[in-house]
């Protein structure tokens, strides 16, 4: 990526607040858009956002694929699980959420591979998807995260709209969870037909694996900090209000140690692989593998499976491979 690139897209773009896990600020990141005027309407009654509707959803199915080219790999996983169309239909709008949260580069396995991401975009609008949002709700400054990841530019090189964090973005939810209650989430999270979760495996300082569930975070706004004093339930509670159309976890590159962010390319190590589900309780229970844990040693999954959410015994899980 040039720094002429960067330059130019920045200079293009307005200016925007640093959009830290303690608050959500800055200006508009485009001209247009229906919530200027009402940036914390509140929803009234809790209301789950299940995208699975439709996508001929099976708990405690994945796909695993392997290969050198991520975004070869992310292709290949979705056609075992049966092909975009089977998720995305013509005229849906799209919202992809991968994980951006961090001043990062692709070798540092902090972020999604943007090449990931660029796959998916292309395969929704191959699906004649009418529109694709890439969004997430970053640690360190958005515009720097986005653009040092990689995924800003290969986002709209393949025709995505990337919407970074500001104020006016969020809206208020009663989530009615154990933990959460009303938080402020990312309106283009929320307001989309589709929801493609798309997070990359690696190690949570205090989590102990940030994957699928984990990676929901990223559309909430307001003083993240506080959910993770009941982290476990705070991440179950987010997985049962957002429930995407489709999963793909990024493994082509994970972070075995100091996660979540990371830094040092000596704490990742290359596994080339892509898993792709309806199942995110089954992709988080396989994937915590990659990084020498046990679904048991994650108690967010067990209280994601109690409440019907997926599967966490790996012994339930059923595999497909593709290489």
């Amino acid at each position: 990526m040039s720094n002429d690139w960067n330059r130019r897209q920045f200079l293009k773009r307005t200016a925007i607040g640093c959009a830290g896990v303690s608050a959500v600020s800055g200006a508009a990141l485009l001209a247009k858009d229906a919530g200027r005027d009402a940036p914390h309407t509140s929803e009234k009654v809790n209301q789950i956002r299940d995208f699975s509707s439709g996508s001929s959803a099976r708990m405690g199915y994945i796909v695993v694929a392997r290969g050198d080219s991520p975004d070869k790999v992310t292709r290949k996983a979705i056609a075992a699980l049966g092909g975009i169309q089977t998720f995305i239909s013509p005229k849906d709008t799209v919202v992809i959420k991968p994980n951006v949260g961090w001043d990062r580069t692709p070798v540092q396995a902090a972020n999604t591979n943007p090449l990931v991401v660029k796959a998916l975009v292309e395969l929704c609008y191959e699906a004649k998807a009418k529109k694709v949002y890439v969004t997430d709700n970053t640690c360190n400054d958005p515009s720097r995260c986005f653009t040092r990841s990689g995924i800003w530019k290969m986002a709209e090189a393949a025709g995505a709209e990337v919407v970074l964090p500001a104020e006016h973005r969020f809206r208020k939810f009663q989530m009615g969870g154990v933990i959460l209650g009303e938080m402020p989430v990312l309106e283009p999270a929320v307001s989309a037909d589709k929801f493609i979760n798309v997070p990359i495996a690696k190690h949570h300082g205090l989590s102990k694996f940030t994957g699928a569930m984990k990676n929901l975070y990223g559309i909430l706004g307001g003083r993240r900090n506080r959910l993770h004093q009941k982290i476990d339930d705070s991440i179950a509670d987010l997985a049962d209000f957002i429930r995407p159309t489709l999963t793909v976890m990024d493994a082509t590159r994970v972070l075995l140690r100091n996660g979540p962010q990371g830094g040092n390319i000596q704490d990742t190590k290359a596994v080339g692989e892509i898993i792709a589900s309806t199942d995110q309780v089954a992709v988080d229970a396989y994937a915590c593998g990659l990084i020498g844990l046990s679904p048991k040693d994650l108690p967010y999954l067990a209280l994601a499976e109690k409440r019907g959410l997926g599967i966490a015994d790996m012994k339930k899980i059923k595999i497909k491979k593709v290489s």
